[in-house]
């Protein structure tokens, strides 16, 4: 039997698949970088995974459709800012469109200039090393250059549409 050469149509609606993926628990980032006039740009994604140790890379996806792929795309550096729990609002911040992100916010200056937010779980520095473009998202691979984790911090977690600071076992 010859193997089939593309996926069959899906079976299902974009709701239900919606629905199904909110079942996967993650963590929740806020991924920060600059645009071609040094402007500060950054967005919440939940999309973020690791690759590989060795070189030491990370992954994250931003849809073609978002007002920040052309400064993410052409930007060389751009930081992951793994939320703590008592980051919520931050997540919500990030997320919106009709808010000034940064306002407030105490901030370094990370690896080619990305903004760093104080208080992050973790924060990946990243050189922004390839993009492979994938249905309505591009996959941004990033190469490590430099990393940090707050002892103790608890993350916080995105599951089924909201936010957790931990699940019950």
């Amino acid at each position: 039997m010859t193997p089939p050469t593309k996926a069959r149509l899906p079976s299902f609606s974009l709701d239900e698949f919606r629905g199904a993926l909110g079942m996967f628990a993650t963590g929740v980032t806020v991924v920060t970088g600059r645009d071609a006039n040094g402007k500060r740009i950054g967005l919440t994604a939940n999309s973020f995974n690791s690759v590989s140790l060795s070189p030491p890379l990370v992954l994250w996806s931003l849809a073609r459709v978002a007002g920040s792929m052309p400064a993410f795309s052409r930007g060389s550096h751009y930081a992951i800012n793994i939320l703590a729990a008592d980051q919520r609002e931050l997540a919500e911040r990030f997320a919106s469109k009709s808010v000034d992100r940064f306002a407030g916010l105490v901030l370094r200056e990370g690896s080619g200039g990305a903004p760093i937010i104080e208080g992050a779980a973790a924060v990946f520095e990243c050189f922004n090393r390839s993009r492979y473009e994938e249905g309505d998202h591009v996959i941004f691979v990033g190469e490590v250059e430099r990393c940090e984790q707050r002892e103790g911090a608890q993350p916080l977690i995105f599951h089924g549409g909201r936010y957790y600071t931990e699940l019950p076992l």
